[in-house]
């Protein structure tokens, strides 16, 4: 089937975050206010300047068995997890091509990206190697350490043969995957794709690196006060952990098999600033031009948009960048956006970000409700200037008509990611 206008569907949803081992939990952590930050307790965090982290709520080796587990980096595990979640939720029990199954694996799709990869097998198995020698060294350690390890085993679990994708695009790459996701459907080359992001990147170097580049929160004395959106004295981001996968279809295939759907994935909008290699472009001209270019390539009107997931990491440059991008592209109308900086609750989960906060954005369409952003004791004046900020408790959307919602996310390097998702 060859085509260019088919409409895309949500149909099932799934999550592991330092908020819950599955979307319910984490949806109900994010309406609560309640963050998923706290102290490392690991022997290695002592000698950190930063100590404080977003870790997974229930850990893989409580849902996955130790066979599978020990073949598989946690990246891969978080993956699993939440797309075995949502292909359950969008009503499938076994994977395509099994017998009595109607799912055309050659119809199937996975997309599940990864913004750093098989960084902990990598870095545990080179210790070995140093300290053990080189028989010790695991002989699964490539397949795990891979970038496309989570996407790879994805596909296996769902018998995905319509294409299986690994986008890399540091903190983009998680809403990339779901992008990339809605082009394999609306162009026929697959009737379902499973995608979302995933990372495991809570170890001493990447923990290292990135406090010695000033870009996490060194709020030790207040873990889960640390990660603070748009708050006048943020200080940058918090590492968290976890993955978020969603079942894309097309509305048709859908419809054939009387699917509950969510919500329409409407499109994406991409671009690149072409700046600095950290650094967000200060005015968020590359934002605009994503949002922009989403605005170009779908029917989605400007009217309908009334919530903005948004990337809000706690920097103190991203975060009013892209509030400018938005005010930039879009005007007075911002001024009924209910923008939430979910982060401030979850941490920055890198390349799994855009693939949880899709489910967040997903469920606050379903629910018709806005999650709160935390931590927000005095709003910066340019947030206050540029946008409606969702602060202290959730906000009830509009309960009538058609309504959409932004999820933003942007990356070292450049990368900008919008999404768009609307109610049916």
């Amino acid at each position: 089937m060859s085509s260019t206008n088919r409409t895309v569907v949500v149909t099932g949803i799934g999550a592991t975050t330092p908020l819950g081992g599955d979307a319910a939990s984490t949806w109900e952590g994010l309406i609560a206010g309640r963050s998923g930050v706290g102290p490392l307790k690991q022997d290695w965090a002592s000698e950190q300047a930063v100590r404080i982290a977003a870790e997974i709520a229930v850990e893989p080796s409580e849902v996955i068995p130790r066979p599978q587990a020990r073949r598989l980096d946690r990246s891969a595990q978080f993956a699993l997890i939440a797309a075995q979640e949502a292909w359950a939720d969008a009503g499938f029990t076994d994977k395509a091509g099994a017998e009595g199954t109607d799912v055309d694996p050659d119809r199937l799709g996975a997309v599940i990206a990864s913004g750093i990869g098989g960084v902990t097998t990598l870095l545990d198995q080179y210790d070995v190697l140093r300290e053990k020698g080189v028989r010790r060294v695991s002989p699964h350690t490539v397949p795990m350490l891979m970038p496309n390890s989570p996407s790879a085993n994805v596909g296996l679990l769902v018998g995905a043969r319509a294409g299986v994708h690994t986008p890399v695009s540091a903190c983009a790459s998680g809403a990339e995957a779901i992008g990339y996701a809605i082009e394999m459907i609306r162009s026929g080359r697959a009737d379902i794709v499973v995608a979302g992001g995933t990372e495991a990147a809570i170890h001493p170097l990447p923990i290292a690196a990135f406090g010695n580049m000033m870009a996490m929160s060194k709020n030790n004395d207040d873990p889960q006060g640390a990660s603070r959106p748009y708050d006048v004295a943020r200080d940058g981001f918090v590492l968290g952990e976890g993955a978020g996968v969603i079942v894309l279809e097309s509305a048709e295939h859908a419809a054939r098999r009387g699917a509950r759907v969510y919500a329409e994935a409407v499109g994406q909008g991409i671009s690149a600033d072409s700046h600095d290699i950290v650094q967000p472009e200060p005015e968020g001209r590359g934002i605009a031009h994503a949002l922009q270019n989403l605005l170009d390539r779908t029917d989605l009107n400007p009217a309908e948009i009334v919530h903005v997931n948004a990337h809000a990491t706690s920097t103190p440059a991203g975060d009013v960048a892209e509030l400018k991008a938005l005010r930039k592209v879009f005007g007075d109308d911002t001024d009924h956006f209910a923008v939430s900086g979910t982060k401030s609750m979850t941490g920055h989960l890198l390349g799994g970000a855009g693939g949880v906060e899709s489910v967040a954005t997903v469920l606050a369409l379903y629910h018709r409700v806005a999650p709160p952003t935390i931590n927000v004791e005095n709003l910066d004046p340019e947030a206050e200037a540029n946008a409606d900020v969702v602060r202290g408790e959730a906000r009830k959307l509009p309960v009538e008509g058609r309504i959409a919602a932004l999820n933003d996310s942007f990356g070292f390097g450049g990368h900008n990611v919008v999404l768009a998702f609307r109610t049916v």
